[in-house]
């Protein structure tokens, strides 16, 4: 969800206020790298997961706040629209069977919260982009009563200055090209976010490794291919999202003004390069002032919140973001996976996990890394072709050149997973549970995109219009993803 924020609005005064204590912690964080000692004795991994909710014809479920009541588990938060919700997973780290006793406790925790959900009318699905979501479920009051959230609306259109043009075009030519005046489009993606506490001196490493795997990481899990009735990206939620937080007009984007939802673009030698980009090039959108002097902490010997410096690198959008955070008074830093589409079951989550964790800790230890052989403008590339072509893409991988995703994962990145998760001291038995998972995809061609995309197919050729299909699929996908069984094995109608 991101902070909550105090104010919906702000004053200049309290715009220039907050670019000067941003700039104050940047200076602090600064210092800290070079001073202060990190948490990092036992690395830690988190799970976030986005939600959505439908009623019994499969269509969004307008009312978050009142499952949510229902639910009565701080675990799961309000998202950016009513028919989103949010499931944070406590932080543990990797080793052992840790991975099976979590896959347990997500199907407990999702089963008794959908069956509070019920009690509202609502199932909770887990998904890339709701599939059955149209741009008449906009016209009401779709968002979150959260400050935070208006907040962030407001500042993007007062950016802006004109309404949100979407233009997204499918393989097959259907396309989606209208114009919008909120960032509700936004909301139509959910996401898995992965976290990996990292120590200051191996960030940039994990950084640049994980931007370089974005594109597998894609192309196995591709979970959104329709957006408001229409067959679009296999990973639409790249484009759309990118689209529907823009706050650059056209002359802007003309001018190389850099966008919010932004790649990036360099390797980077520390995770200050990171943040001191987001200073330099992006304005605030939220300037909610603390009351902290971050300097006075660190000379007393305590870690400062920044909490400038964090809310604003909250609202600049890497698909994979630099936190810093502190837990009982001792700081400690993270890369935020981004990229990942929610869904379809939890072993497909948990699958693409696995992978993420063993592959990234396996490049990130190369001598010679994979970043040293590959332009960064090359892996933003890969990235691109992932999302709209999905598993089908061809990438650019160095040894191998020009290389399909799933020759390249079964090949290369899967073996790498393999000894990646057993150096992190992760069992037998997660390793062969969840890659097996990852193996299944690739030999099958099937992930997420594919079953949505052939499901939709078929019930049209069933005598079904786009939205009856749609719906139906929809239906066909939820009785799936709750029988916990990965994307690739689902029958198709």
């Amino acid at each position: 969800m991101g902070e909550e924020v105090s104010a919906q609005s702000y004053t200049r005064e309290q715009r220039q206020r907050y670019r000067e204590k941003v700039r104050q912690n940047l200076d602090v964080f600064e210092r800290m790298l070079s001073q202060s000692h990190f948490e990092f004795d036992r690395p830690m991994t988190g799970l976030e997961i986005e939600l959505n909710l439908v009623d019994e014809g499969y269509q969004p479920k307008f009312a978050n706040a009142e499952v949510l009541e229902e639910i009565a588990d701080p675990g799961y938060q309000t998202e950016l629209a009513r028919y989103n919700i949010e499931l944070n997973v406590p932080p543990r780290p990797l080793p052992g069977d840790t991975a099976l006793q979590l896959e347990q406790e997500l199907r407990d925790s999702l089963n008794a919260a959908d069956a509070a959900a019920r009690k509202r009318g609502a199932h909770i699905v887990a998904v890339g982009i709701l599939p059955t979501i149209m741009p008449e479920h906009f016209q009401g009051e779709w968002i979150s009563a959260n400050n935070r959230y208006t907040a962030l609306n407001d500042s993007i259109f007062y950016a802006r200055g004109e309404d949100i043009y979407l233009d997204i075009e499918g393989p097959t030519g259907e396309r989606v090209a209208t114009y919008c005046d909120s960032i509700a489009p936004e909301s139509a993606c959910t996401s898995v976010q992965l976290h990996l506490q990292v120590a200051p001196q191996d960030f940039a490493a994990h950084w640049n490794a994980a931007q370089a795997l974005v594109a597998p990481q894609i192309a196995l899990a591709a979970n959104s291919p329709f957006f408001f009735g229409q067959r679009l990206h296999a990973e639409t939620r790249i484009e759309l999202f990118s689209q529907a937080t823009d706050t650059r007009s056209v002359e802007l984007k003309n001018q190389g003004v850099r966008p919010r939802v932004f790649f990036g673009e360099r390797w980077v030698t520390s995770i200050f390069d990171l943040f001191e980009e987001n200073v330099r090039y992006f304005p605030a959108l939220l300037a909610e002032v603390s009351d902290e002097d971050p300097v006075a902490m660190l000379e007393a010997g305590e870690a400062p919140s920044l909490a400038e410096l964090r809310l604003h690198n909250g609202t600049v959008y890497r698909w994979n973001r630099p936190i810093y955070d502190i837990v009982q008074g001792r700081p400690h830093l993270r890369v935020e996976n981004r990229v990942l589409p929610a869904g379809p079951s939890i072993i497909d989550v948990l699958a693409n996990a696995a992978f993420y964790y063993g592959v990234i800790r396996k490049l990130a230890a190369d001598d010679r890394p994979v970043w040293t052989k590959m332009s960064f403008a090359v892996a933003e590339q890969n990235f691109r072709t992932a999302a709209r072509d999905g598993i089908d893409a061809m990438l650019y991988w160095p040894g191998y050149g020009q290389v399909g995703a799933d020759e390249l994962v079964l090949r290369h990145l899967l073996p790498l997973a393999h000894e990646g998760l057993q150096e992190w001291g992760v069992s037998d038995a997660v390793r062969e549970r969840y890659l097996s998972v990852i193996e299944g995809r690739c030999k099958t061609s099937t992930n997420g995109a594919t079953w949505q995309t052939q499901a939709v197919e078929r019930l049209e050729g069933q005598g079904l219009d786009r939205q009856a299909a749609l719906s139906r699929m929809l239906e066909l996908y939820t009785t799936n993803m709750h029988s916990n069984e990965p994307v690739h094995t689902w029958p198709l109608p």
